[in-house]
């Protein structure tokens, strides 16, 4: 593992067993946690972590695509430790600069018009008030998103997420789930146009003729690492608007520089939506999401008493600043493309050498990849990647999972992710897939502890 500069203090709280008693005592059934034996987490330093014993991870899932500056940076760890001593609440009842001061940097990194913002406290939220927000703005309730998309877990959120694995059985109306253009299992491979094709005919057959919008990840995130067939979001942003309809762009993962390219997703698309929506990486960590959207569009909030207590609160806004500083001054946009792009070649080259790597994917430091038992037939390897995560935490790196059928290693670090990190994790995961007959792994955590 790459030499990192830090020792955390000694930890002295419960144990990992007497912390999963009372987990499973006072939480929700509904959690669950990673690994067999699930991992007690007490301390983070930029992209690295520590477990109760001191010994240290890469980190690379982010906690899912949310750390972008790194682990407990210093600068926003500082912004918001001082907000919080000076003020932690008011409401937006009051005045506060941190709040106008956000806004008006994040406003800045907008394309066009979409200067307008409202914050909330997670990314669900934030795609809950898209929604409604087009449906009021066009007075059309139909929205189309794509299937394997991800938007959160609240009632119209789950209507426009499109797993079943993330839907209850409980009224979701008004969603139309459009093909879509995976570049991998697709009928039509990379081809976007064609793919579009099925929003039109949703509009068409399945409307009035008119819907209140689109929402579409650039990438899917949960749906692993899934970045939409070029072409598609020009031609289906076109379809919908000729509708009437409103686009909505789910930053929620590949915004805030991860992409590397572009400091959004939708940027390599080469369109502009009308909403824009965003959490996770806004605040490393801190709970904020927030939408933005034209003046135009925003008016219609104004029609009733819409209101939200903690939205951009000041600890919140002042973090979220914070953040938007550090990516600019330690140009982790440029990082997260020159190792991202690093990173894919190398995974790439891991390809060529493990017929269980079905597919390579994504942009900057937003990567997946695929896992497969038969690549002819694309036939995902369920075990197989269980096998694999548990044996890289073993071995020191922490990677995440995803896709409609979990097979996919999600790779969402931290952007200051370096080459040497790169590396690290490239040589863990060969050794691993090359040691997948030895069940036990028994000789592997010598080599790499």
């Amino acid at each position: 593992m790459p030499h990192f500069d830090y020792t955390p203090p000694p930890y002295t709280g419960p144990s990992s067993a007497e912390i999963l008693k009372k987990r499973k005592e006072y939480l929700s059934p509904s959690l669950f946690h990673f690994y067999n034996n699930p991992l007690n987490l007490v301390d983070g330093k930029m992209q690295y972590l520590y477990d109760e014993n001191g010994r240290r991870y890469l980190d690379s899932f982010g906690g899912i695509a949310t750390v972008c500056c790194g682990h407990c940076h210093p600068y926003v760890v500082e912004a918001v430790v001082n907000q919080t001593k000076r003020l932690q609440h008011s409401t937006v009842l009051y005045l506060n600069n941190a709040i106008a001061d956000f806004a008006e940097a994040l406003a800045s990194k907008m394309p066009g018009d979409l200067k307008v913002v409202y914050f909330t406290n997670s990314g669900t939220e934030a795609n809950e008030l898209a929604l409604m927000i087009a449906r009021l703005f066009t007075g059309r309730h139909d929205i189309i998103s794509l299937r394997n998309g991800y938007h959160g877990n609240a009632a119209g959120t789950m209507g426009a997420t499109a797993q079943s694995i993330y839907k209850f059985n409980v009224v979701q109306t008004g969603v139309h789930h459009a093909l879509n253009p995976d570049q991998y299992r697709g009928v039509f491979g990379s081809n976007g146009v064609k793919y579009a094709k099925d929003v039109q005919d949703i509009i068409d057959y399945g409307t009035s003729g008119h819907v209140g919008g689109l929402i579409a990840e650039a990438i899917q995130g949960a749906g692993g690492i899934m970045e939409l067939a070029p072409g598609y979001l020009q031609s289906v942003y076109d379809s919908i608007r000729k509708a009437g309809g409103l686009c909505i762009a789910d930053e929620i993962q590949s915004g805030f520089a991860r992409t590397g390219s572009h400091f959004w997703g939708f940027e390599a698309h080469g369109v502009v939506p009308d909403i824009v929506t965003m959490a996770k990486g806004i605040g490393n960590g801190i709970p904020i999401g927030a939408v933005v959207t034209t003046p135009e569009v925003a008016k219609v909030l104004t029609y009733r008493n819409y209101f939200n207590t903690f939205g951009g609160n000041p600890v919140c806004s002042a973090g979220g600043l914070a953040v938007l500083r550090v990516i600019e001054k330690e140009k982790l946009q440029q990082n997260a493309f020159v190792v991202g792009s690093y990173l894919k070649e190398r995974l790439s080259a891991l390809k060529e050498k493990h017929e269980i790597i079905g597919d390579v994917r994504g942009r900057g430091l937003m990567l997946g990849v695929e896992l497969v038992t038969d690549r002819q037939l694309k036939t995902p390897a369920k075990a197989e990647i269980l096998h694999i995560m548990d044996q890289m935490r073993e071995l020191g790196v922490l990677i995440g999972s995803g896709g409609f059928f979990g097979n996919v290693l999600r790779i969402t670090p931290p952007l200051c992710f370096t080459k040497e990190d790169a590396d690290f994790l490239v040589d863990v995961m060969d050794y691993t897939m090359s040691k997948m007959g030895d069940l036990q792994g028994s000789s592997c955590k010598a080599d790499y502890a």
